[in-house]
């Protein structure tokens, strides 16, 4: 990984602060020193607090973090089915842009084997653009990401999964900051009492609440169950309901048909 990093005089990093990326970066940073940027995206459908975070993780390093505003263009607002795509051409061609401008002319991305395992029509813009993905070269899982986490120290090793929030909304159904806005709200909410793996599906005017299955028993509490109910209903919905079959990567995915589909939607 070091020697494969070391290969290049200079990377900017797409900077999440999520797993991936950050042990990313802490290797970019062992290989190259202060020759590394970060780059976080800065937009509606990203958690304020997972920018916030981001920016403490590298105020560690002593590298130059930027943040780049990336806004929700027409396109993405309809939804299609390859929205990742779209969004993913439109958001490293600026982060491309902004790294040129301060003398990096390669990016690196977080993307992992396990990525291969799930519909990902991002993957396509990111081949495009010819922004560099180690740990999927270099065919790395995201448990061996977790355990040489933890091996360096890095506090982000047991960090549950996130995306951002365009992946509560179902393929179709418009995209308007009102609903980000409520997503975010009510997954904060969930995450303040206790659950770190949580989605807040939102279909319209309904909420499809899902947990890690280990924590769907702790749901089962009156005094809790109406707790979440009066929040998500303040925040705008009309229906709060509670998925069985509890997280999974990627299930909106479920809706269409991925069987055989190359990562750019075919």
């Amino acid at each position: 990984m070091i020697d494969y990093i070391r290969s290049f005089d200079k990377v900017a990093v797409a900077f999440s602060g999520g797993v991936d990326s950050t042990f990313l970066l802490k290797a970019s940073v062992d290989a190259l020193g202060s020759d590394v940027m970060a780059i976080t995206v800065v937009s509606p459908y990203i958690p304020k607090w997972e920018v916030e975070e981001a920016e403490s993780i590298t105020s560690s390093y002593g590298i130059e973090h930027r943040l780049l505003k990336v806004p929700i263009n027409s396109e993405i607002c309809c939804n299609p089915e390859n929205r990742c795509y779209i969004c993913k051409k439109m958001m490293f061609s600026m982060m491309k842009d902004m790294a040129s401008r301060f003398g990096y002319n390669e990016i690196m991305d977080g993307t992992n084997l396990d990525d291969l395992s799930d519909y990902r029509p991002g993957l396509l813009a990111l081949s495009e653009l010819n922004v560099r993905t180690p740990l999927l070269d270099l065919k790395i899982s995201k448990e061996e990401i977790r355990e040489m986490s933890l091996d360096l120290g890095l506090s982000t090793w047991d960090k549950s999964a996130y995306a951002c929030l365009l992946s509560r909304i179902p393929y179709g159904q418009k995209i308007t900051l009102d609903d980000l806005k409520r997503i975010e709200a009510a997954e904060k909410y969930m995450m303040d009492r206790g659950f770190k793996w949580i989605r807040v599906r939102s279909h319209g005017d309904l909420a499809r609440i899902e947990v890690k299955s280990d924590q769907r028993y702790r749901l089962f509490n009156e005094n809790l169950l109406d707790k979440i109910d009066l929040k998500l209903r303040e925040l705008g919905y009309r229906y709060v309901t509670f998925d069985m079959k509890g997280y999974r990567r990627g299930s909106l995915n479920e809706q269409i048909d991925v069987v055989g589909r190359k990562p750019n939607g075919e």
